[in-house]
């Protein structure tokens, strides 16, 4: 329903944007149309979709970015964005991460070493940014899903080979 549907002034500045759409989250969460988290205080969305960037970016979160710092903001906009468009608005984490359901979806081959650092248990190597945002999804009280093609999930498939082996060289 269109009553459903709360966009993003995009005639505003984007910080100008991103203050007026807090706003309208914050009251959509004072009369209870969105649910909050018990736990983080942070609207509880139903389900948040999103998709990777080969960078292993999500929303417009981007490594090692100042924004993945945020706490007690919902909404924030940041205007030095390594891809096009430069400024753009998002949830932060602390949103992100209360929502009931999680869905991330990463398509193609440019993915696929992105997929594994996220995924994987280790966080060390040479390819692993300090800060992944894709790696910092992480539902409080939620599920997280993962939608990939062959291509994307191509890295995986060494991550379970190397854990098949490992475990077998132990015994």
């Amino acid at each position: 329903m269109s009553g459903h549907v709360y966009s993003i002034n995009d005639s505003a500045t984007v910080e100008d944007a991103a203050t007026d759409y807090e706003f309208v989250i914050r009251q959509l969460v004072k009369i209870r149309t969105i649910g909050v988290s018990e736990s983080t205080d942070c609207p509880k969305f139903d389900l948040i979709l999103l998709s990777m960037g080969s960078d292993g970016h999500v929303a417009s979160l981007f490594p090692n970015h100042q924004a993945l710092e945020l706490k007690d903001d919902w909404v924030t906009y940041i205007t030095d964005s390594p891809q096009p468009p430069p400024e753009r608005i998002t949830f932060t984490l602390p949103v992100i991460n209360s929502a009931s359901n999680i869905a991330i979806l990463a398509m193609g081959v440019d993915k696929a070493n992105a997929v594994h650092s996220a995924v994987s248990d280790s966080s060390d190597g040479p390819d692993a940014p300090a800060s992944l945002p894709a790696r910092m999804v992480q539902p409080t009280d939620g599920k997280l899903v993962w939608f990939l093609d062959k291509a994307a999930a191509s890295s995986l498939e060494a991550l379970c080979d190397d854990a098949y082996q490992q475990q077998h060289r132990e015994y």
